[in-house]
């Protein structure tokens, strides 16, 4: 099996080293760049299984570099960075990543959150004879968990794990009503780690992709103090 790599891009040389060296005795192979556009290059050119990324670049912000990477790449990402603020944690989720790591940190916790997240990747690309329970279906929407992939219309939805875990979860029981702590219990890895928020900014970006194939089509109800309830006949 290859050597998982991970590309680190982060502006202080021993926030740099300290991870490098956390990495490393797990048995990564780390690709360090100090810039937004050095790390963008070697994105490109050594097309990494994982990316750990600064919010406060001196060139560009680590959510511009996500968003770069989000349109050609679904490769996790890790921001890791000084604000603490739970909007930013939001910001970034919304933007596509996959986790949020506030300096100062554990180089153990981080190591872990790395490790958790390939899991996750890794069941998510290893296929699985589900046999009749593979395909789900209701109403437009339909689901495949062999192939990894939901459709709308018969149109590719293009979904994040998070997205695609919550709507395997709704499509599995239409019209019962689950709590943000339900869904995190269901979909997360980690669910003690999550927010509340973090669910809240998955519903908003799965929306989001269904709204840009139908934009009158809004199954996904919220239930106001309570959490969200999935109606196939709504749209």
């Amino acid at each position: 099996m290859s050597e998982t790599s991970i590309l680190v891009i982060e502006d202080e040389p021993a926030i740099a080293e300290t991870i490098e060296y956390a990495l490393e005795s797990e048995g990564f192979r780390t690709i360090l760049a100090g810039t937004a556009e050095t790390g963008l290059a070697l994105w490109q050119a050594e097309s990494p299984d994982f990316v750990i990324l600064d919010v406060g670049l001196p060139d560009r912000t680590g959510f511009e570099v996500c968003r770069e990477i989000r349109k050609q790449s679904e490769v996790p990402i890790l921001f890791l960075t000084a604000r603490e603020s739970e909007i930013d944690r939001v910001v970034g989720l919304e933007m596509g990543g996959d986790d949020y790591v506030v300096k100062p940190f554990s180089p153990r916790e981080l190591t872990a959150r790395v490790k958790a997240i390939l899991r996750r990747t890794s069941a998510k690309e290893s296929p699985r004879d589900l046999g009749e329970g593979d395909q789900l279906e209701s109403g437009r929407i339909t689901l495949s968990r062999e192939r990894y992939e939901a459709c709308l219309d018969e149109k590719n939805l293009e979904l994040s794990r998070y997205e695609f875990g919550m709507l395997e979860v709704f499509l599995q029981t239409p019209e019962r009503v689950f709590t943000r702590n339900q869904l995190m219990e269901r979909v997360w890895d980690e669910p003690e780690t999550a927010l509340d928020r973090t669910v809240d900014a998955h519903i908003k970006t799965l929306r989001k992709k269904l709204h840009s194939i139908d934009p009158s089509f809004d199954p996904i109800q919220t239930i106001r103090g309570v959490g969200y309830s999935y109606r196939p006949d709504l749209g």
